[in-house]
């Protein structure tokens, strides 16, 4: 367990977690007038003759914005721009160490959506890419598809995203296991940013029994209370009109997916499943049941975002990895090709060590995550290029090298920075 005052105390020392470092060194009047002026001017009138030039002659091209309103902070809810500044600082770090992205934390004091689009389209021409985080739904979804459309770099979404592709991940080793396949009933309870784009991908990869729940009981196409995120859940979900609450929808259900809250229900839920049940229990930080419970309750795999049990869904196998590969290869978008080849790198990325208490790569062990990341970077910018979003062509093998060589970069230079 961590104590507070420790915490307080290691960010307040260094005033956050991250800073800028520069990538040459000015030791002299040549180096000044090369980097600035009077030479700069030469590269600003290049680029103003070639825009795309940004991405040869600034950081452009590896470097993402993490754009937050404040409204949806880990388990803490809206606590404001200020308030979740450390998480987008956290995250940032993530980037830079897990995927040799250099990522810009910016917390908007508005939780206006024209608002929050104006604000990231202005934005657009200085990053390669834009990660929403931790906005509230449904309105980070409405943001996340109309700036898709109207901006001309990726707009990827870690909350909706990133946590389906780990998920389809280790569900794709879960099912090998049980002796499933992709005509296992799974049943996604929580209809938010994650399980919206649980269904999303998984639908797309083929799952057709699928049900989904929120908390007024399982979603079906005559339910009148539906948004229009929920409605598309509907037509991808429960064709037989199934209404109820979660027993009714986990009754002989192969998998269950829930991203809820703790408490959400018991461990006997497990007991109505079929025969060798999975189980991934994902609220954050606790889950809806414990790792123990779920064992307990019968579930032949189970796994949880902590990290102290095994098995962890953590997005942390799957977001440096995806944004670097479409940084790589100048994406213009990301699309549901690109996330599924992420996941199917994620899950062939455990190999040899497959078993129900390893069914995803650690991100505790740093050799397993750089190999991990480098493994989605180059499956992803080989979907893109393929898909036709990539605006420069590079192999799996090329961007897979890029992502190892940098996340190593960076590791040499973290050596020299301060520690606990």
């Amino acid at each position: 367990m961590v104590n507070k005052e420790d915490v307080l105390e290691a960010h307040k020392r260094n005033g956050g977690k991250v800073g800028t470092i520069g990538k040459v060194a000015i030791t002299g009047m040549d180096d000044l007038s090369v980097y600035y002026t009077p030479g700069v001017a030469y590269v600003c009138e290049a680029i103003k003759a070639d825009k795309t030039l940004a991405y040869e002659y600034t950081g452009k091209s590896n470097t993402v914005a993490i754009v937050s309103d404040g409204t949806r902070i880990l388990g803490l809810g809206d606590i404001g721009p200020e308030a979740g500044m450390p998480v987008m600082e956290g995250k940032a770090l993530l980037f830079k160490k897990y995927g040799g992205v250099d990522a810009v934390p910016l917390c908007l004091d508005t939780k206006d959506e024209n608002e929050i689009i104006k604000v990231v389209k202005a934005i657009g021409p200085s990053f390669g890419a834009i990660n929403i985080e931790d906005i509230e739904s449904p309105k980070c979804f409405r943001i996340v598809d109309r700036l898709s459309r109207e901006l001309s770099i990726p707009v990827f979404h870690d909350d909706q995203q990133g946590t389906a592709v780990v998920v389809l991940g280790a569900l794709v080793n879960a099912l090998k296991l049980a002796g499933k396949d992709k005509k296992a009933r799974i049943v996604v309870n929580g209809a938010g940013a994650a399980g919206l784009g649980i269904i999303r991908l998984l639908s797309f990869a083929g799952y057709k029994n699928l049900y989904s729940l929120d908390r007024n009981g399982i979603i079906y196409r005559e339910r009148e209370d539906l948004n229009d995120f929920k409605k598309e859940i509907a037509l991808k979900t429960n064709s037989e009109g199934l209404s109820g609450g979660i027993e009714e929808a986990v009754k002989g259900s192969d998998v269950l997916i829930s991203a809820s809250r703790k408490g959400a229900f018991g461990k006997e839920i497990i007991s109505l499943m079929a025969e060798k049940p999975i189980t991934f229990m994902l609220a954050n930080p606790e889950p809806e049941i414990s790792y123990l419970e779920a064992k307990e309750g019968g579930a032949y795999i189970a796994a949880t975002g902590r990290s102290d049990t095994p098995n962890q869904i953590n997005n942390l196998v799957s977001f440096p990895g995806i944004v670097k590969g479409m940084l790589e290869v100048r994406a213009s978008g990301v699309n549901y090709e690109m996330l599924y080849a992420g996941a199917i790198a994620i899950s062939k990325s455990v190999g040899g060590r497959l078993s129900q208490e390893n069914i995803v790569p650690s991100v505790l062990d740093p050799k397993a995550a750089s190999r991990v990341a480098s493994n989605v970077a180059g499956a992803v910018a080989e979907a893109a290029v393929k898909t036709g979003l990539a605006s420069v062509n590079k192999t799996r093998q090329e961007v897979s090298k890029i992502t190892k060589d940098a996340i190593k970069k960076y590791s040499r230079l973290e050596k020299r920075i301060p520690h606990l």
